[in-house]
């Protein structure tokens, strides 16, 4: 076993973007969580999907499932196309089982922003179609619905990301979430349609939340290819204790994220990183929110 093997074994990984999926797919959950298992032992792995919710995909997989060690979990991200802010579809999805509920990311204001082409995102399978989904009425509070959700999320200790929204209104938020008691909040890609910058996030982490960073933009081979050293500076900014490390991987013609957590992982070690850091971010962090510990 190769040093970064060692330290990535039971790694957990909270954004697999495996299929089913109207955008194209590289493999499904089950593939996903059999390619981490024999390769790094992975623990365990969130399916997510941008369009549905994917605790269904996986009580349709748990005979494959069963054949499994890494436990495989889903969650719903709150797009239109589950209809927005739908307390009774997160009720569902956490209720049989799901662990994450991602507030609107492809149709968060700020990602209409920053893709104004539409639904595709890539470009997807079918032909989809996509309306805006705020969580804020007219005098700016958040709406009744919002709080609604938030509390399914309390009953059921699942984790609550702010998806791809303003930073203001992650903020405000998760400062609602940590009113009524949530302490499993995730802040995604700070630095990728969010942009939050690291005085933000470290706002957000006072809260409680944890800042993740994705491997698909790290890896040389993914979509952007960004520096490490660019993720190494986040890592010293905000701490590894609040700091995850997920591959947002599993899309067509992207690496496979085993693959991205070894070359990244390797490259952060070589950086300077330390091991047990690593495993933090990788490991432990996300047991924590997903309550495996």
């Amino acid at each position: 076993m190769s040093a970064i093997t060692k330290v990535l074994s039971g790694l957990v990984d909270m954004h697999c973007h495996s299929g089913p999926s109207p955008f194209p797919r590289r493999f499904d959950h089950v593939e996903a969580a059999r390619d981490g298992q024999e390769r790094l032992q992975m623990r365990a792995m969130v399916a997510k999907s941008h369009h549905h919710n994917t605790v269904m995909d996986l009580l349709a997989m748990r005979g494959r499932l069963a054949e499994l060690d890494t436990q495989v979990f889903g969650g719903i991200a709150l797009n239109s196309m589950v209809g927005g802010l739908n307390p009774h579809a997160v009720r569902m999805s956490l209720r049989m089982g799901g662990k994450v509920v991602w507030f609107p990311t492809i149709s968060s204001g700020r990602h209409i922003e920053c893709h104004p082409e539409g639904a595709g995102f890539p470009t997807a399978t079918v032909k989809l179609t996509m309306e805006r989904v705020d969580i804020r009425d007219e005098r700016g509070e958040l709406k009744p619905e919002v709080h609604e959700i938030l509390d399914v999320i309390l009953e059921t200790g699942a984790v609550l990301s702010g998806g791809h929204m303003y930073p203001e209104y992650i903020q405000q938020l998760f400062e609602a979430a940590r009113e009524k008691g949530i302490r499993r909040m995730a802040i995604n890609h700070p630095d990728f349609v969010i942009d939050a910058d690291p005085a933000k996030c470290r706002e957000l982490v006072a809260l409680g939340a944890y800042v993740e960073h994705e491997l698909g933009m790290y890896d040389p081979d993914g979509i952007f290819g960004w520096d490490p050293k660019q993720l190494m500076n986040w890592i010293e900014q905000i701490g590894p204790e609040h700091t995850v490390i997920a591959s947002d991987l599993g899309q067509h013609n992207t690496p496979k994220p085993v693959d991205a957590f070894l070359g990244v992982g390797s490259a952060l070690l070589d950086l300077g990183l330390p091991e047990k850091d690593l495993r933090m971010m990788v490991r432990d962090n996300p047991s924590f929110l997903l309550g495996l510990d």
